[in-house]
């Protein structure tokens, strides 16, 4: 199993925002796997268990409002653009050879071409419109469009348009304006057409105080950060494409104010490709709807470098991801939250270098659907709640692992090397099914099982086991294969409200073999089909009593769904007796769950 070193340098960052996570993240109502979240460190506070509707109560609400883009023509002021200059056709406009300067509050529509020039807003506490129907505006000394002075900027992008915005090279360090699209005020994009902007300097679009994206068709490359707003960053609709962010892709970076921070994906389309993270919300990370692609640090086939940041999706508090469809390809994890990550409804498929979804604290899985396709680890975080959905997870090491930080060095149970601790893995409910390289089902802390199915096709090597729980591990109630290697074979506590029973082959399955368990009146229990060679296997279901003797054979066929291997119903026809075994008896060598064991 690997060995954690990130909760110290996590932790440290909690103190020092204490007060964000106090403020966004701690309701005490949510689904009933609340009580099950709990973590030993700061970021036990957050709620693993809130909705995305809860998470967002506790935030600024938006600016956007119905009306936004609408105006009344004959109130319009038109800007042509002409090369090096412009002309205007009504007051709040003054023109200094290519800088046009916008004074007023009202409606501007800009067309034409502005070559080696800028637009300005300087409207304090005004609303300024600003229709793009057709403009190309280029700076080779600043933004294209700054919005120095505004309570609320509102660009419409004119159905059909084509719109482009091209800034300087460079920006002096400490300078204010540094982006293609900056405002200094609440910025809205919505409209109909497209908008291309190329931040060349710095960032692409940036806001100061809130960004929505209600509609429309933007695309962005940037220096460092494709779009960036410093309260809050809301999608709720059109399409938004990141082509390439030297930086973040989508980022919200208020690290002072609890209540902002956030980004919030309510519908459109959402593609971003950034060397750093692909979306990095300084608080709360919210996906509610829409498809949202993510590329980050090259993807899942580059190593996660030790000085950039190339996580998929990355949230300071919690991340919610509660409907619309994901997909992420990332060098680093793939999801990741410094405190809590809220599984709740999304279809999401991740690739990652690292971690496939990655909580420091509480990591809840309540509905939708979740396929690691790869990962180094799959699912990693405190506290473990699988309560409902369809999770499958591809490891090259452990497939879910409740952990967090290290020891000193010296060994801590079979861990050896990793903190055992207040940590926890638990499934009360859905589909979790497993392929790893590395342990299976591990917890550095207590495990248990009450209902669901849980399908582990675990190590080949002796070194890792299907099974791996350091403290308490019951089973009450569900469905739990697990299969694999037999030098570190694990299985449930013998107090353990349900039986269960585990089996160590004297010779190696090999892939492909059909194992039946099967009573003593012949009845076949279960029907697993190898998807490795193993040498263990551990079977529970509400068939299996403690102290009853039980065999196991090999052979014969399977049919109907299958479920990691675990099929629907199976049938002996030829099968050979592998195995004769009694529920309720750990492996020979091998450990059971709860207090004694090794």
């Amino acid at each position: 199993m690997k060995i954690r070193k990130r909760v110290t340098a996590a932790l440290a960052s909690v103190v020092l925002t204490g007060t964000l996570l106090a403020g966004c993240s701690t309701e005490t109502t949510g689904t009933s796997a609340a009580a099950s979240v709990s973590a030993s460190s700061a970021v036990a506070g957050v709620n693993g268990a809130q909705d995305a509707a809860a998470v967002l109560a506790a935030n600024q609400a938006d600016h956007a409002a119905d009306g936004d883009a609408t105006w009344e023509e004959s109130k319009v002021v038109d800007i042509k653009l002409a090369g090096g200059t412009a002309t205007a056709t009504g007051d709040g406009v003054t023109i200094d050879g290519s800088t046009v300067t916008i004074t007023a509050g009202g409606t501007y529509r800009l067309t034409g071409t502005l070559t080696d020039g800028q637009v300005v807003v300087n409207a304090p506490d005004a609303t300024v419109r600003l229709i793009l129907a057709g403009a190309d505006i280029s700076s080779s000394s600043s933004a294209a469009i700054a919005a120095t002075e505004a309570d609320k900027v509102i660009v419409i992008l004119a159905d059909g348009s084509q719109n482009t915005l091209t800034d300087a090279g460079s920006y002096a360090d400490d300078a204010d304006v540094n982006a293609a699209l900056y405002s200094a005020g609440d910025l809205t994009i919505t409209g109909d057409g497209a908008l291309t902007v190329h931040g060349r300097g710095n960032d692409a679009i940036a806001g100061q105080d809130g960004l929505v994206i209600a509609s429309g068709t933007v695309t962005v490359d940037a220096a460092d950060d494709g779009i960036r707003g410093k309260n809050y960053l809301v999608v709720e609709g059109g399409t938004v494409t990141v082509t390439q962010a030297g930086g973040d892709g989508l980022k919200a970076d208020n690290t002072e104010e609890a209540d902002a921070g956030y980004i919030s994906i309510t519908d459109g389309t959402v593609a971003v490709t950034a060397k750093g993270d692909g979306l990095d919300a300084a608080t709360d990370l919210l996906v509610t709807g829409g498809k949202l692609t993510v590329s980050s640090g090259g993807g899942s086939g580059v190593a996660p470098a030790d000085e950039t940041s190339a996580k998929g999706l990355k949230s300071a508090v919690i991340t919610v991801l509660e409907g619309g469809t994901i997909a992420v390809d990332s060098s680093d994890d793939a999801v990741h939250s410094d405190a809590a990550v809220h599984l709740n409804g999304a279809s999401t498929t991740v690739a990652s270098g690292d971690d496939g979804v990655h909580a420091e604290g509480a990591l809840v899985i309540d509905d939708g659907t979740l396929k690691i396709t790869s990962s180094v680890e799959g699912l990693e975080g405190a506290a473990i709640a699988v309560n409902g959905g369809q999770v499958s997870i591809v490891s090259s090491d452990d497939g879910v692992n409740a952990a967090g930080g290290t020891t000193d060095g010296a060994a801590a149970g079979r861990g050896g090397g990793e903190e055992v601790g207040d940590y926890s893995a638990v499934v009360t409910g859905g589909t979790l099914v497993i392929n790893a390289d590395g342990d299976g089902f591990d917890s550095n802390g207590t495990a248990a099982i009450s209902g669901g199915t849980v399908v582990v096709n675990g190590p080949t090597q002796n070194g890792n086991g299907a099974l791996d729980v350091n403290g308490d591990f019951t089973i009450s109630g569900g469905v739990l294969v697990a299969a694999g290697s037999a030098g570190m074979a694990v299985a449930p506590g013998t107090d353990s409200a349900q039986g269960w029973l585990s089996a160590t082959f004297d010779s190696a399955v090999a892939e492909g073999t059909t194992l039946h368990v099967v009573d003593s009146d012949g009845k076949v229990l279960g029907t697993f089909v190898t998807s490795k060679s193993i040498q263990s296997l551990v079977f529970s279901s509400a068939g299996i009593k403690s102290g009853t003797e039980y065999k196991i054979y090999a052979g014969g066929t399977s049919s109907g769904t299958s479920t990691g291997g675990l099929a629907a119903s199976g049938d002996l026809g030829s099968a050979a007796l592998t195995a004769t075994v009694t529920a309720g008896e750990a492996p020979a060598g091998g450990f059971g769950g709860g207090p004694g064991r090794r």
